[in-house]
């Protein structure tokens, strides 16, 4: 049965969401074609543009977050690291979140299942909300955005995800959320389908989360 995943309402987000199974643990899957698709110029199916970066901006100020500098969106930290030749393979669920956020234009969080414990909601996050964001205990304040939570707390948005759920090289199950906008027409609906099409040729059995 799919996990639940309650989605406060919003007049602007666009959120989906599913989980991924991989045949083995990441660290011992091998190596892909994913990263040659993490360049700007590689064919895809969608192509990230001016318009896409204001409405995701538009969803993450709604809340009252400030979308800019080191807390600017995911999806644009990707297109300039791509561009100073910055991004590299870091393994199969990190490298297709990556580059379908690259080429889609919409922020991806990807989570290890077995990291995070249910029920999940999103939900804008309330004052003083931070969490450690990276290996060296770095802390991000995300009052005002939308999150992914858990029953321990926040530990995903479109700008930075947690550190005590990110996958590992023995995650095998992970849970992916694609930060759309209603604004965007049928984009998420898009980047969701290439999205898991490119994990299953991973092998990866995935499963859209029953949402409420």
């Amino acid at each position: 049965m799919p996990l639940a995943l309650n989605i406060e309402p919003h007049p602007l987000l666009d959120a989906a969401a599913f989980t991924a199974v991989f045949p083995r643990p990441l660290g011992s899957m091998g190596e892909t074609n994913l990263p040659a698709l993490l360049s700007a110029t590689a064919a895809a199916p969608l192509q990230s543009s001016d318009e896409v970066r204001a409405a995701v901006r538009d969803l993450l100020r709604h809340g009252g977050y400030k979308p800019t500098g080191r807390g600017k969106p995911a999806s644009e930290y990707l297109i300039r690291a791509v561009t100073e030749g910055a991004l590299s393979s870091i393994n199969p669920a990190v490298d297709a979140c990556n580059v379908v956020s690259l080429h889609s234009g919409l922020p991806i969080s990807v989570v290890d299942l077995d990291r995070a414990r249910p029920p999940f909601k999103i939900a804008v996050a309330p004052a003083q909300t931070t969490y450690v964001f990276n290996a060296s205990g770095q802390s991000i304040d995300v009052e005002g955005l939308l999150c992914l939570f858990d029953a321990d707390g926040a530990c995903a948005n479109a700008v930075k995800d947690a550190q005590r759920t990110k996958t590992t090289p023995e995650t095998t199950r992970t849970l992916s959320v694609i930060w759309g906008c209603k604004t965007l027409g049928d984009r998420t609906a898009q980047t969701l389908g290439w999205y898991r099409a490119l994990l299953s040729g991973l092998g990866a059995t995935t499963e859209v989360l029953v949402t409420a």
